[in-house]
């Protein structure tokens, strides 16, 4: 009986949602911005810096009335609601981000039968009623019953937490749960339930979903920023320290150059006052010494990647993988899609001994078309739908069965819809990529003849059979011609063809097919007629042997894993450029799965980085390999799209799966779902995670070079003069500017070409690398001198009073940091220019940054605590900056190892350590 399914026009569909419910439910409501600034306003410093503004508003507007009293502390209020406010901004627009794409990670799409015409829909849209397809990997998109299929089961842990797999039957156990996915066989429900009236939508109702992912780069900046804040901590108590006993032993000046602190004789607000003044100053260092700024950098950097992935076809499900895929040094991928183009076409038939392609069905005996009708039409998981006899036919199914199902309508003039009229199918064992065949046992009704057909890879099926059946309908020995079908499936094979081949059996023990148990015994493996072998083409995607190349360039190695046999694999590895082009290969290169499969542990180990290609392979194959390449060190990218990968995706440091081909098991076990199933955009995901690895290594060594100098400038300042000459609004808006602004212009830099042409930075790489140390180290000192001469002589150099000095001390550091955003760009680059006028968020933030510290400086003189200064005064300023470029120019120039700045120097360090034991 045919399945017509509910009629799917507007107007039904509208009266379904009314009546029972669309297939949605009620998510947690996202949070609201204002929690972001709430959490923002947690940090320990922003309080402490508050109740400092507090004091220092209250004793300033006491001693000085609220008209000018209220300047520093209100200043400080300001700067630090900025901060809270840019970063909580950047939070929210995160979490909006990650809802996206989960909405987007969560519409799957469904095949229902609508008006009896096949078609995909999200899962959003199905109603109750509707008429659901299920297959290997699916996931049950709403609650419903059994209608018909054939060995069905269901794996149900994420609803019950059972692992052992539900079989359904419709006398039995005919009810499916939503969330539920098919581990085996195929079949269609009707559904009874959607949305929240399901148990599952219940369930996933109460569910928040968590977004404080953190990924391993985060931690690792966790623990650098924790180092570098008790470095700053420790500065900060230190000159919290000098500066009282300055203060206190009348040491220190205030602004007409009287001694601030004359014991009994001073007024105990003013000394109040000085003290909060003090201890917000030190307060401020440790703000500009904790580098709040490198978790933000990360998150941004991860945020603009993954929206920009999402633009080049690869969905990121977990935030890690965007970093990860930089460091992977092994990619190991499937062929067929992803190597591929996925479109299937029949292009080679062989029937017995005989080849043939056109009008073959003319001269093939009746007996042996109806045959391969049956084994054609009847053992599918595709569909062919036909609106009129006119219109040409709509198939359905993967792009294997679609090729067949294609061939046989086309070529052997198959009708679906009588096959099923006139015959019932008793029993099914599914295709799955460990058997790579799958078996029907049929009856036609007319005669109550019973055959049993097998369709796989053709090798598995060859050797199943006994027999053939030439063009002439006569069945002959394959004694002796065995081995010449063997030639002509590894002829087939070597011309990239992928071999399927039929087989068939008559039946003529009398069964009672009510008996379970007894109709599987009558699908037998052995004894079998072989029917005939197609070829398909399969052809390879234009663009992957570049994409292959621009990954072997990049250090990575390309690892092929394929289903098919020896010959198709080494043809198309040969065609994307894996092994080389001369047709030579090496011992060790091409292995079987069931070779690789049988090693030693130790063989296995001694032998997986030789590999390149494995045909024939089983997932558990795929799983051991990447097992192995783990333990040797690599960081290991694997592609996927059965069910059986899942365990080789979890596995992997990067589960790869296919948007297209890929079963929903597979994307739920998946790190990144290539959205085209496209080697190319593997390729893409790859400099991708470098280009996020390279962008957070550059905000790391500006963010340093601003640490360093700051501390070192006011802690030289503090101890030698008692005066700190960047203020604490300064030093917070010096703070905004290389936490925030910095980390958003050098976050959303793109991929380079050059970050393709460095070797993998792998496993166990250091996150500050040697040319880091020495381009950051190189201008923290340029910046130290210049501040320090401008501390110490800049009123004499200058002939200006204190005010005018500390307002160039403030205007020459933050347009350093301006110029050295520049040089950070590049590491190693001379021309760090180079593409900089496609970066436009680049140059608006620069832009937005000299404006505001034109502001700063020239307008807003009582919040920042700064002076005018003159046109010649600002040219000193840029020029004293610019010097910034030629310092970095020469830096690069002195060449550096390639290990990290410590390890470098840790054998003269133990040296040293050993004669100063012997020495005690």
């Amino acid at each position: 009986m045919e399945i017509m399914g509910i009629s799917g026009d507007d107007d039904d569909v509208a009266k379904r949602c009314e009546l029972f419910g669309s297939n949605t439910y009620q998510r947690p409501p996202p949070k609201v911005f204002v929690s972001f600034v709430v959490e923002a306003f947690n940090d320990t410093t922003i309080l402490i810096l508050l109740v400092c503004a507090g004091l220092s508003l209250g004793f300033g507007i006491k001693e000085h009335g609220p008209g000018e009293g209220w300047y520093e502390g209100g200043s400080i209020f300001v700067a630090v609601f900025l901060v809270v406010v840019v970063t909580a901004l950047s939070n929210f627009r995160q979490e909006r981000q990650f809802d996206k794409l989960s909405k987007i990670s969560n519409n799957i799409k469904v095949g229902v039968v609508r008006n009896g015409r096949p078609q995909q829909i999200s899962i959003f849209e199905v109603l109750v009623g509707d008429v659901v397809s299920l297959k290997i990997g699916d996931q049950i998109p709403a609650d419903g019953l059994f209608l018909s299929g054939h060995s069905l089961q269901v794996d149900e842990s994420s609803m019950t937490g059972e692992s052992d797999h539900v079989e359904i039957e419709p006398s039995n156990s005919p009810f499916l749960l939503s969330g539920a996915k098919v581990v085996d066989g195929f079949a269609q429900m009707l559904v009874t339930s959607v949305g929240t009236n399901t148990a599952w939508g219940e369930m996933m109702s109460s569910i928040s979903r968590d977004t404080k992912e953190r990924t391993p780069l985060q931690a690792r900046l966790d623990k650098l920023t924790s180092s570098i804040g008790k470095v700053g901590l420790a500065v900060a108590f230190l000159v919290l320290i000098v500066l009282l006993i300055r203060y206190f032993t009348g040491n220190s000046e205030d602004d007409k150059g009287n001694q601030e602190f004359q014991g009994s004789k001073t007024d105990v607000n003013d000394v109040f006052n000085a003290v909060v003044r003090i201890v917000a100053a030190a307060v401020t260092i440790v703000v500009v010494a904790i580098p709040e700024g490198l978790p933000l950098a990360v998150t941004l950097t991860l945020a603009y990647s993954m929206k920009r992935m999402m633009a080049d076809q690869a969905m990121v499900r977990k935030l890690s993988a965007c970093e990860t895929m930089g460091s992977a040094t092994v990619i190991c991928t499937d062929k067929t899609g992803t190597l591929t183009l996925n479109q299937m076409r029949v292009t080679k038939f062989w029937l017995g001994l005989e080849n043939g392609m056109e009008n073959f069905s003319n001269a093939m005996a009746p007996n042996v078309l109806e045959l391969f009708h049956q084994g054609v039409g009847l053992n599918t998981t595709g569909s062919i739908y036909k609106p009129s006899s006119e219109s040409e036919p709509e198939i359905s199914g993967s792009p294997t069965e679609k090729a067949i199902l294609l061939w046989a309508v086309s070529d052997l003039g198959m009708d679906m819809d009588e096959l099923k009229r006139t015959h019932e199918v008793l029993h099914v064992e599914t295709f799955n990529s460990e058997k790579k065949r799958s078996g029907v046992a049929i009856r036609k009704e007319t005669n109550n003849t019973v055959h049993v057909h097998w369709k796989g890879a053709a090798e598995i099926i060859l050797a199943m059979c006994s027999n053939y059946i030439d063009y002439n309908g006569i069945e002959k020995s394959l004694d002796e011609d065995r081995s010449k079908l063997e030639k002509i499936i590894q002829g087939m094979a070597a011309s990239s063809l992928r071999c399927i081949a039929f087989a068939c059996m008559k039946i003529s023990e009398d069964i009672d097919y009510n008996d379970k148990e007894k109709v599987h015994q009558i699908l037998r493996k052995d004894g079998l007629t072989l029917l005939g072998i197609v070829g398909l083409k399969d052809p390879c995607r234009p663009d992957v042997k570049k994409a292959v190349e621009t990954c072997k360039l990049a250090g990575v190695s390309i690892k092929m894993i394929t289903g098919d046999n020896i010959f198709t694999a080494k043809a198309i590895a040969t065609e994307c450029g894996i092994l080389d082009l001369d047709g030579h290969v090496n011992a060790g290169e091409v292995v079987q799965g069931v070779e690789f499969r049988n090693y030693t542990e130790e063989e296995r180990m001694e032998k997986v980085e030789k590999i390149r290609v494995m045909a024939r392979s089983s997932p558990l194959d795929k799983l051991l390999m990447v097992q192995c390449l783990k333990k040797k060190g690599h960081v290991v990218a694997v592609t996927g799209d059965g069910t059986n990968d899942a365990p080789a995706l979890k596995e992997a440091d990067i589960g790869l799966s296919m948007g297209i081909q890929g079963t929903e098991v597979a994307k739920e076990s998946s790190d990144i779902v290539i959205l085209d199933d496209n080697f190319n955009s593997v390729a893409t995901v790859l400099r991708w995670g470098r280009c996020v690895y390279n962008n957070i290594q550059k905000f790391i060594q500006f963010q340093l070079t601003v640490n360093v100098a700051a501390l070192v400038i006011n802690f030289i300042a503090a101890v030698s003069s008692g005066d700190v000459p960047l203020t604490t609004v300064q030093l917070l808006w010096v703070n905004l500017i290389m936490d925030t602004l910095g980390a958003l212009a050098l976050a959303t830099e793109r991929p380079t070409k050059e970050l393709m042409e460095k070797r993998p930075v792998g496993r166990t790489e250091p996150l500050i690398t040697s040319i880091m140390w020495r381009n950051l180290l190189a201008q923290a000192l340029y910046q130290i001198a210049v501040l320090l001469v401008l501390q110490f002589k800049g009123k004499s150099i200058f002939n200006v009073n204190g005010k005018v000095k500390d307002t160039l001390i403030f205007n020459t550091f933050v347009l350093c940091q301006v110029f050295n955003e520049f040089n950070s760009r590049s590491m190693e680059k001379l021309n760090v220019f180079q593409g900089i006028h496609k970066n436009h968020l680049f140059l608006g933030i620069v832009g937005i940054t000299l404006v505001l510290q034109v502001l700063m400086v020239e307008l807003l003189r009582k919040f920042a605590d700064t002076e005018r200064l003159t046109w010649e005064q600002w040219g000193i300023c840029i020029v004293i900056a610019a010097v910034s470029w030629p310092i970095a120019w020469i830096t690069k120039l002195v060449p550096v190892s390639d290990r990290t700045f410590f390890s470098h120097h840790v054998k003269w360090v133990k040296l040293w350590v050993f004669k100063i034991k012997h020495l005690f």
